[in-house]
């Protein structure tokens, strides 16, 4: 499971019942009301496309992520999610080697090849958590998502400052998996108190307990600050000695994240790994999706289902905006919450960055389930 940052991040808590019914969250739109196919690349779209269609065609067994989604009627198919991904690459390279401009940001062209089913969030769910809240901009938010708009939130991986050895600023590193665990599967692993990913809290491992015993890798060092910022994201990219290099979350020692405390007070603590590309679902660090900025969103994947294409639409300036993107990435936050999808946006160093390149994104989009209708 990725851990993710958004604009703001907002914690669900699990209710005895849905409070619509999927009748009405999911119904087919005959007139979709989509506007200029932009802030989306083809090629991007295909890469997420292609490989979250080999997961779901891989990963079979896993039933969390791989099934046509538990909210929908008998015509959303797994079957139709496969052949709706597979139709995204496969017009994106009938068009490059026609050498014309993407179809895929054709409206015309995209209405005519895909059904639309209008996303109508669960309001009443989200009305309850806001309820909850103790965090006033949370509560607002929450309580202002349209009935026919969901909320449309925005993630971005940590660009970090690293060194490649320990220096008096840069202090604290990114473990790998402790020596102990090599060899162990995860269920082996996990069922094991007495290994070292099981034994320590975050404060032991700042304190300094991994190091002074030589019980883990060091892969990267880092601020103090910068640490408890990817731990909370679970991604870092790091340029070092002129090489973009990425780190995912691998495995954690067991202890839940507490969503009433800030994050220099968590217990939890992840391992890392060194990984090709932004990640994002997937069972094992080996089986994880490579992701792609503006065309990845991350949500609801037990109840919606892996691999669904999404287009969501908005205001944005004096211009509507349409775009797509594949559902292929999750986070604790999407738990019984049908009301919200998650835009992965790019990297960047901090809050002021992100603020600065994606303050234009509104906060509440129209949105759609696709699946190509031939």
């Amino acid at each position: 499971m990725r851990i993710w940052l958004t604009s703001f991040i907002f914690i669900f808590v699990a209710s005895n019942s849905f409070a619509q019914s999927s009748a009405k969250l999911f119904k087919l739109d005959a007139t979709p009301a989509l506007a200029s196919m932009t802030d989306f690349k083809a090629s991007a779209l295909c890469n997420v496309a292609e490989q979250t269609k080999q997961y779901l065609n891989k990963f079979s067994n896993d039933k969390f992520a791989v099934h046509a989604g538990t909210v929908f009627d008998e015509s959303v198919t797994l079957s139709k999610v496969e052949k709706t991904l597979e139709f995204i690459c496969k017009t994106y390279r009938e068009d490059v080697r026609a050498k014309r401009d993407s179809r895929l940001h054709d409206t015309k062209f995209v209405v005519d090849n895909f059904d639309f089913y209008r996303w109508t969030p669960d309001i009443e769910t989200a009305q309850v958590i806001a309820k909850k809240s103790t965090n006033a901009n949370k509560t607002r938010m929450l309580n202002a998502i349209p009935s026919d708009q969901i909320f449309l939130t925005k993630y971005y991986t940590k660009l970090l400052t690293a060194s490649a050895v320990k220096t008096p600023t840069y202090n604290q590193a990114l473990y790998a998996l402790p020596y102990d665990e090599a060899g162990l599967t995860l269920d082996e692993a996990n069922n094991d108190l007495s290994i070292t990913r099981n034994k320590y809290t975050r404060q032991d491992i700042i304190a300094g307990v991994l190091e002074h015993k030589k019980l883990a890798k060091p892969l990267i060092w880092l601020t103090e600050e910068a640490l408890h910022d990817v731990l909370l994201q679970g991604t870092g990219v790091v340029e070092v000695d002129g090489t973009r290099r990425y780190f995912n979350v691998h495995r954690n020692n067991g202890i839940d994240y507490d969503y009433a405390i800030g994050k220099r007070e968590q217990a939890r603590y992840w391992y890392f790994a060194e990984v090709p590309s932004i990640m994002g679902y997937g069972e094992t660090l080996e089986s994880k999706i490579a992701l792609s900025p503006h065309v990845s969103f991350a949500g609801n994947v037990s109840e919606l289902g892996l691999g669904k294409l999404f287009m969501v639409s908005y205001q944005q300036g004096d211009n509507k905006i349409s775009r797509m993107g594949v559902l292929a990435d999750q986070g604790g936050a999407f738990d019984n919450n049908l009301f919200q999808l998650d835009l992965l946006v790019d990297s960047y160093f901090g809050w002021q960055d992100y603020h600065q390149a994606n303050k234009h994104l509104p906060d509440y989009a129209s949105a759609w389930l696709m699946l190509v209708n031939h």
